[in-house]
């Protein structure tokens, strides 16, 4: 657990190598024209997030990743997945389709089924997968905007100091897209792994909440899972993917559940954006 105290909330607006896929991946739509991908807005009962990277399994299933406290019906401090409610599996979540999605899998659910112990896996495990309408399977793509990639799932717990790429897409940005690609550096490990403090330049605010972290390679790192009041403003806690992905592949209803990569290629982090000697500037790409 981290040393230092943090006072958690969840990241939503209301109103271990990963498993290798079992078969064949979907086709999926060009890049330039899916309306489901990454960075998405997700509505689950309301409640506003960020879907994070597309999945599939063995029967060619296709979904889309959110945090699990997007279905949560506790208060925004309730962060512990192994306590907190959380809206039933079979809830529709719009994310952007023609038909709604379907809550298929919730590590809260799943860990307050098997009665889950370790502290560390119920504080931060944070993932939950929406199954995509078979009418919407065709606009998915699973490219991070602005990024590229994932280029595959991390396979190292990153170090710290490292760099970390996001994309949020919170609705109180009030749709200015150019604040939603962050970069940032990875202040602490936690939870035995479990979890990631960072910090990034934007920090995630609330409706980014289940994002998408990648690492300087481009790997899959982790899911945003809570925002850090204290003692630094506009630090975050992401979740660790490979962790949470073999969790669900364990313990889910589909057995292996594969990360997709991206069809375009990782572009990588833009150099001097945020330096470990605390040197910023502001982000930018064109195109």
């Amino acid at each position: 657990m981290s040393l230092r105290t943090v006072v958690l909330a969840c990241a939503c607006t209301v109103g271990l190598a990963g498993p290798t896929a079992a078969s064949a991946s979907p086709s999926f739509a060009p890049a330039s024209t899916a309306t489901i991908h990454p960075g998405v807005q997700t509505f689950t009962a309301g409640a506003q997030c960020t879907a994070n990277f597309v999945y599939s399994d063995a029967a060619g299933d296709v979904f889309l990743g959110q945090a699990a406290h997007c279905a949560g019906t506790g208060s925004s401090t309730q962060t512990d997945g192994c306590t907190s409610p959380s809206l039933p599996l079979g809830t529709p979540v719009d994310i952007g389709g023609s038909e709604p999605g379907t809550l298929v899998y919730s590590s809260w659910l799943t860990m307050q089924a098997r009665g889950e112990k370790d502290p560390d896996t119920c504080a931060y495990n944070d993932l939950a997968l929406v199954k995509v309408a078979a009418a919407d399977v065709g606009k998915v793509n699973p490219t991070v905007p602005f990024w590229g990639g994932p280029a595959g799932l991390a396979t190292t717990a990153p170090a710290t100091g490292s760099t970390v790429l996001s994309y949020g897409n919170s609705e109180l940005r009030a749709g200015i897209t150019a604040l939603s690609p962050k970069q940032g550096l990875l202040l602490q490990n936690a939870g035995g792994g479990w979890s990631h403090e960072v910090f990034t330049i934007t920090p995630g605010i609330p409706g980014d909440s289940g994002s998408a972290f990648l690492d300087a390679s481009g790997h899959a790192l982790g899911v945003l899972s809570t925002l850090g009041l204290l003692p630094l403003p506009g630090e975050n806690g992401v979740g660790d993917l490979p962790r949470e992905l073999a969790y669900a592949s364990a313990h889910g209803p589909f057995g292996a559940v594969a990360l997709e990569h991206g069809t375009e290629p990782f572009k990588g982090p833009l150099p001097g954006a945020l330096l470990s000697g605390g040197t910023t500037t502001a982000l930018g790409r064109a195109g």
